[in-house]
């Protein structure tokens, strides 16, 4: 009972705090966002966020009694819900309560790079890995991990999501200028939110290849979420700065 109210509570401070953000986000009506602009800017339709429930007595991650922002909902439930019009992803290998083995994981870096991150993983405490994958009908590709670590002093050492990431397919990354520009254009409540929130996003150099690889990195107490969008001929910014900031709320 103490877990359901301390959840509608959430809820109720959530939803105030959020409603210009994820209310906007989710459906696909004008609103101020990094990248956001107009409805046919090419904005998904995801589903109204929804709180994992807590084991009994559980702190909330952003909770003043839970200052490592450990997060003790089951990993899978943290991992956001695919759009309206998402289908399968054949190429992604997942358990059905969402685990990725980190083998599996690795394989979206380069090859010469996954032997320094596995080793890795054995020293930064590593815990589990819970991912989730869809395609959209105009062919971009979705996949974000999350990455639960034995605190959050483990999740900072974690080197493979950055602008230096050797990821597979993607030959240089750069800081996103559309999410850097429509950030200093927002209001003063989005700007602060998105400040507050250890987010980074990066695109792949330009000029790209047939494919062009975007990445979100989001630090978040224990767990550290990776994100991934990728379509031929040139990854549209808006449905990944939408994917990046739901999830951020998600394990906010």
């Amino acid at each position: 009972m103490f877990a359901v109210l301390r959840w509608t509570a959430a809820a109720l401070v959530f939803a105030s705090a959020a409603a210009g953000t994820a209310y906007g986000l989710v459906r696909p009506e004008r609103t101020e966002l990094p990248g956001l602009t107009t409805l046919d800017d090419g904005r998904w339709a995801y589903p109204v966020l929804a709180k994992p429930e807590l084991p009994a007595g559980a702190p909330l991650p952003k909770g003043a009694d839970n200052p490592d922002a450990t997060h003790y909902a089951a990993l899978s439930a943290l991992l956001l819900t695919p759009p309206a019009g998402a289908g399968p992803d054949s190429g992604f290998a997942a358990g059905e309560d969402g685990a990725v083995s980190p083998e599996t994981f690795l394989g979206e870096y380069a090859p010469d790079a996954r032997a320094a991150l596995q080793e890795g993983f054995a020293y930064e405490g590593l815990r589990q890995i819970a991912g989730r994958a869809w395609t959209m009908p105009d062919g971009t590709r979705t996949r974000v991990y999350l990455l639960r670590f034995h605190s959050f002093g483990f999740g900072q050492l974690f080197p493979g999501c950055a602008a230096d990431a050797k990821l597979d397919g993607a030959a240089v990354l750069v800081p996103d200028p559309d999410w850097a520009k429509a950030k200093r254009s927002q209001r003063n409540d989005l700007a602060e939110y998105l400040e507050t929130r250890a987010v980074s996003v990066y695109e792949e150099k330009k000029p790209h290849g047939d494919t062009q690889t975007r990445l979100g990195c989001l630090d978040a107490g224990d767990v550290q979420a990776v994100i991934l969008q990728t379509r031929k001929g040139g990854a549209a910014p808006v449905p990944f700065h939408q994917t990046v900031i739901l999830q951020s709320q998600l394990l906010s």
